[in-house]
């Protein structure tokens, strides 16, 4: 396991979207945060990118309920998408506000 991680922390992807448009889009920080979730560190890799253990779930429980076909899959599976969804969308704008010193009121 260890390989595995130190080979996929000198293997990251960059950023196009920061790399182009100078500021981070709603994906940046998965990668670190996996990496940190495969070394065992939960907490910071919460830190890093809240979405990604709901998003890991949903996708188990997407493939689990394409196997088993439970019944009310489709509509669990909804609804975990729009929560993971907006997990993404405030912690893109908790980013934005921090990064940019943005005053709220």
């Amino acid at each position: 396991m260890h390989y595995i991680v130190h080979w996929i922390e000198r293997h990251q992807l960059p950023c196009f979207y920061r790399k182009f448009l100078g500021i981070d889009c709603p994906g940046c920080g998965m990668q670190t945060a996996l990496i940190e979730l495969l070394k065992g560190n939960i907490v910071e890799s919460i830190k890093v990118y809240p979405a990604l253990i709901p998003t890991i779930c949903m996708f188990i429980y997407l493939i689990l309920h394409l196997i088993f076909k439970f019944k009310n899959g489709a509509n669990f599976l909804k609804y975990c998408f729009i929560f993971t969804v907006v997990i993404i969308v405030i912690n893109y704008v908790y980013k934005m506000i921090v990064n940019f010193n943005i005053k709220i009121i």
